[in-house]
């Protein structure tokens, strides 16, 4: 347990980290993005960079933790969410950009083990969650909070088996951390997105919560009111090009439109 403690602390303290860092000096863009889009955006943002020459800073962490900075003033140009909640916070609040805010991504909700792991399992109302765990814990993002695990706590609710395993929950500050943890196996069984489960090869799928389990998983996107840069209006458009249609499709998402 103590290995668990530590992995997640270690991963709080990065996200928060990289929230609370100011951004590069001469940087163009700043944007605050999901933490399960980082491989498919830092591959988008290295090409726009290199088409325009701008820079860009992104930090990303839990969306929760993510529109709670921009509300505080953090200097952010463009807010892409995990849900439409978080985003919709923003917008209540005058804190987005009217006629900015457009649905981007589309993802899918797993259940994941150790690569090395032999567990199965299928997904199905009152499945045996609770004994595949065993002595250990399902690591998932904060159910009361972050997308990842208000869609995994919805879907497990619909199942039956949340009350089975409520208790065992290694609750994480973003999507990755509950990731790290069933990679470096001191979780057995995780909950993340399909796209978390195809950037790891330490961790394999084990199966795919029906859609109809938990709310459509959608990411919105949108600029940030505050927003001085002539750039940002471009990276929106930029990210639902169809040349960022291909990366994105590559890195397991669907697109929202």
């Amino acid at each position: 347990m103590r290995s668990l403690s530590v992995t997640v602390a270690l991963a709080i303290g990065w996200t928060l980290a990289g929230l609370l860092i100011a951004p590069a000096q001469g940087a163009d863009l700043t944007v605050f993005a999901a933490a399960s889009v980082k491989e498919a955006l830092d591959e988008q943002v290295g090409r726009f960079q290199a088409e325009t020459g701008d820079t860009i800073v992104v930090s990303y962490g839990g969306s929760n933790a993510l529109a709670r900075q921009v509300e505080a003033g953090a200097p952010a140009d463009i807010f892409l969410s995990a849900d439409t909640d978080w985003i919709d916070y923003l917008d209540q609040r005058h804190l987005l950009r009217p006629g900015t805010r457009t649905d981007l991504l589309r993802n899918r909700l797993v259940l994941i083990a150790p690569a090395h792991a032999r567990t199965s399992l299928s997904i199905r109302p009152g499945f045996a969650l609770g004994p595949a765990l065993g002595s250990g814990r399902l690591a998932m993002a904060n159910p009361e909070s972050v997308p990842a695990g208000k869609y995994g706590k919805a879907a497990l609710m619909t199942l039956g088996v949340w009350t089975s395993v409520e208790s065992r929950i290694a609750r994480t500050d973003n999507v990755r951390a509950a990731l790290m943890l069933v990679a470096r196996g001191e979780a057995p069984l995780g909950i993340v997105y399909a796209t978390d489960a195809i950037a790891e090869p330490k961790v394999r799928i084990v199966d795919t919560f029906p859609e109809p389990t938990h709310p459509a998983i959608v990411y919105p996107i949108a600029i940030v009111a505050s927003s001085r840069s002539p750039g940002a209006r471009r990276l929106v458009d930029t990210l639902s090009s169809p040349a960022a249609r291909a990366i994105w499709v590559r890195h397991g998402f669907g697109m929202a439109n």
